[in-house]
């Protein structure tokens, strides 16, 4: 996020697409019903009609996947009209006569077509978003969970920067994080092309210092992504997966393709707090901790790092993640994990990090955390980025293309089938509990009135959901939250694995899944698949 969670009450305008917040996010989608019932005027952009959609000033209902081509035509009808912030552009900014070009072909009768928004909403959204001065941009996995996911975000750059809404309070371009540490995992060089920091693994200068740090030769090859890895194990490349935290086999796009990879590793071991469906496929599990049998600190959405201290100690023989680590790690007669305390490695973490130099544990207790970059001792952290300068001077617009998405209805898979989450679950954890389970027992697949009567189902009827990679069964849940002709399924339920459904496309640059885009097919279960299922 270039800015802060509080910061969603100053403003005077939210635009919020590809983002349940209310149920994925709902401590900041709280935030924004509270600013809305101030005044804060909302734009919502989804294909669904969310909690948010129903309070927003302008409910924008597109085309699942056609987020480039809304948001080009946005750009367009601002720059046709004069509504672009012409001083910030010129004097920020570089790029602009391209852009100007690029977006000059997305017109609104064309837009329309390819969306299925209104003329004249797209004109009312860009004069809502272009006049007022304190508008912000929320994003989540709505625009990156695409074939064209790293475009979408740039085109949502691009209509920040030419409004002049990037590097002020109360504005800016805020994606919400999937999980309550995946920026400090990032933060940390969790990703195959970076050391702690966003330091690139290639670069000279960064193994130079990460030699010297670590007292041994770097690695200076960029590592796999996830889906990289999974081919590589069914081509015999990958022997061996250390999965920590996470469950794949239920989480991945096309899991049958993931659980196949899994399988055929030599080895593979999983730290975990769950008998995880991937767990069960594990040659060691090592128990872990959860976040209460813990020290250490979460880095949240909006950069702020945060002390966890412990509650309480942990069951039987798990232990914290890190003494796992620091044991293996000797066991394997590697030096440098030493560590007696979380705090200690934090210490580690200031010199390794630049934006985090000047964080201590005593600074972190005192102030509720801190937003990085907080370069020293004395730096009070950063409320809001790229005020008066970008990293690169400029910043730089890119134009972006809109790419029809790789899969499409077909006369075989009619409906289309999209993803995410819903309020009474968290991913696939929150299962194991026994009270959230009886509030939220079982998945319930959205379906449109007009599609269910056409299949004669009515609400909590069963039915066998099938696309070109999988086939699961669930309950449905009759609504017109979802348009006719699509439906929406969460993850979260292992007996009805949705990512068996969806499809393994990917974005080039990320390699992320393309999970808000699948054909499928529904059918009406009998009643000896109904027992079979629910037995």
């Amino acid at each position: 996020m270039t800015n802060s969670v509080n910061e969603v009450l100053g403003s005077e305008l939210l635009f919020v697409i590809g983002s349940n917040t209310t149920e994925a996010h709902p401590i900041i989608g709280n935030k924004m019903k509270q600013a809305v019932r101030k005044g804060t005027k909302l734009i919502v952009v989804d294909p669904r009609t969310t909690e948010l959609a129903g309070m927003a000033d302008l409910h924008l209902p597109l085309k699942s996947g056609s987020d480039i081509a809304l948001v080009n035509g946005l750009i367009h009808i601002i720059l046709r009209e004069g509504w672009e912030d012409r001083d910030y552009i010129e004097s920020r900014t570089e790029g602009i006569e391209l852009l100007r070009e690029t977006v000059k072909r997305y017109t609104p009768d064309m837009v329309s077509e390819i969306t299925g928004i209104s003329e004249d909403d797209l004109v009312l959204a860009a004069r809502l978003y272009s006049h007022y001065k304190k508008a912000g941009i929320y994003y989540t996995l709505g625009i990156t969970e695409h074939t064209t996911g790293t475009a979408n975000v740039m085109s949502l750059a691009n209509l920040a920067l030419v409004t002049g809404h990037i590097g002020m309070e109360n504005a800016g371009i805020n994606p919400l994080r999937g999980q309550n540490n995946v920026q400090g995992a990032c933060d940390m060089g969790a990703l195959p092309n970076t050391y702690p920091g966003y330091q690139p693994v290639t670069d000279e200068k960064s193994i130079a210092f990460f030699t010297e740090l670590w007292g041994v030769a770097v690695n200076e090859n960029n590592g796999l992504r996830i889906p990289e890895m999974m081919d590589a194990a069914h081509e015999g490349k990958v022997k061996a997966l250390f999965v920590m935290g996470e469950d794949p086999v239920l989480t991945d796009p096309d899991a049958n393709h993931v659980r196949a990879a899994i399988e055929n590793m030599d080895f593979v071991v999983v730290q975990e707090i769950f008998m995880s469906e991937t767990a069960k496929l594990a040659d060691v599990i090592f128990p872990a901790t959860c976040y209460a049998e813990k020290n250490g600190t979460f880095t949240c959405s909006e950069r702020r790092v945060q002390l966890v201290r412990k509650a309480v100690d942990p069951p039987g023989d798990a232990k914290v993640d890190w003494a796992i680590i620091c044991e293996l790690a000797q066991r394997m007669g590697i030096k440098g994990f030493e560590f007696e305390s979380a705090e200690e490695i934090f210490e580690e973490i200031r010199l390794a990090t630049p934006s985090y130099r000047g964080m201590t544990y005593q600074r972190l207790a005192k102030e509720n955390g801190l937003q990085w970059p907080c370069p020293t001792t004395s730096h009070p952290g950063t409320k809001f980025l790229h005020k008066g300068l970008f990293p690169r001077g400029r910043a730089q617009l890119v134009a972006v293309e809109y790419e029809a998405p790789t899969e499409t209805v077909s006369d075989e898979y009619p409906v289309l089938l999209t993803t995410g989450r819903k309020l009474g679950h968290y991913n696939v954890t929150t299962r194991f509990s026994k009270l959230l389970g009886s509030i939220n027992p079982f998945e319930e697949a959205e379906i449109n009135p007009e599609d269910a009567a056409a299949l004669n189902l009515v609400t909590h009827d069963f039915v066998r959901v099938t696309s070109r990679r999988g086939s699961v069964m669930t309950r449905v849940l009759v609504t017109d939250r979802v348009k006719p002709g699509m439906m929406f399924m969460t993850f979260h339920y292992p007996e009805t694995p949705t990512n068996e459904l969806t499809q393994s496309a990917f974005d080039p640059i990320t390699l992320t899944g393309a999970y808000k885009i699948s054909a499928v097919r529904v059918e009406k279960l009998s009643e000896v698949d109904i027992k079979e299922f629910t037995a």
